[in-house]
């Protein structure tokens, strides 16, 4: 598999889910990985996984919607290598159902949490002429998502951050691309279905739309992360690769 020795990366979201299984594959393939997350005891949760498994990294508690905050990193952390920019919220709600300060309130993190954390790392894999940007978009980011206006919009501006950095950037030796996952079981989507009557059924019917009739796993969208990340990966830039299942395919 892709190696990433002496490599730093960087995960935002890297508390649970699909940010702490990327953290976790980047550091069994050798990177050393700050854990980036609002919630310090998960990303501590996280560090203690990677450090049991005989990698290294360091936890660091940040809500990446405050630049001031993310900007502050770049006094701690020298240099980044490979930024992933997990980091995620959503909301649930068609055009009646979604109220303006819902709609800031993703875009603070959605958006500009990415942006936040281009605008500290990036000037530096420029001078150094080389780094993998990584943003976690959705397949809410190349379609629309029934009842997720926000959550459609604000996946849609990654993908286009994603673009626009590629293009804007090109020649320099660093790449810019985005994965785009359909339904993931992680941790939180476990926690919703567990809530209705039927879980199974509630599970079935989120699957429906995955032709191959059921989520992700977090790790399927690591392994994903990690060839990106990887120098074998040099060709890929400005892409959104899917992960949906074939979602997408009928569309």
């Amino acid at each position: 598999m892709f190696s990433l020795l002496g490599k730093v990366s960087l995960v935002t979201g890297a508390g649970s889910g699909i940010g702490q299984a990327i953290a976790l594959l980047f550091a069994r393939q050798g990177a050393f990985v700050w854990v980036v997350d609002r919630n310090a005891a998960a990303a501590e949760s996280t560090v203690a996984a990677i450090r049991a498994a005989g990698g290294q990294g360091e936890a660091i508690a940040v809500d990446v919607s405050d630049p001031a905050a993310t900007l502050a990193l770049a006094s701690r952390i020298p240099q980044v290598d490979l930024l992933v920019n997990n980091a995620g919220i959503g909301h649930v709600g068609n055009l009646l159902g979604t109220a303006a300060e819902d709609l800031d309130r993703l875009h603070a993190v959605n958006v500009r949490g990415p942006f936040n954390l281009c605008k500290t790392f990036v000037p530096g894999m420029l001078e150094r002429r080389a780094g993998s940007v990584i943003n976690l978009a959705s397949i809410g980011g190349v379609l629309a998502v029934r009842d997720r206006l926000a959550y459609t919009i604000t996946k849609h501006a990654v993908v286009g951050l994603t673009k626009a950095l590629a293009l804007d950037h090109s020649h320099t030796g660093v790449r810019f691309n985005a994965i785009c996952p359909g339904r993931v079981e992680t941790p939180f989507v476990k926690a919703r279905i567990a809530e209705y009557p039927d879980p199974q059924k509630a599970y079935a019917e989120m699957a429906s739309t995955q032709l191959n009739g059921r989520m992700a796993r977090p790790e399927e969208i690591a392994a994903a992360a990690l060839y990106l990340a990887a120098d074998e990966s040099a060709m890929v830039t400005g892409s959104t690769l899917l992960i949906d299942g074939g979602w997408s395919a009928g569309k």
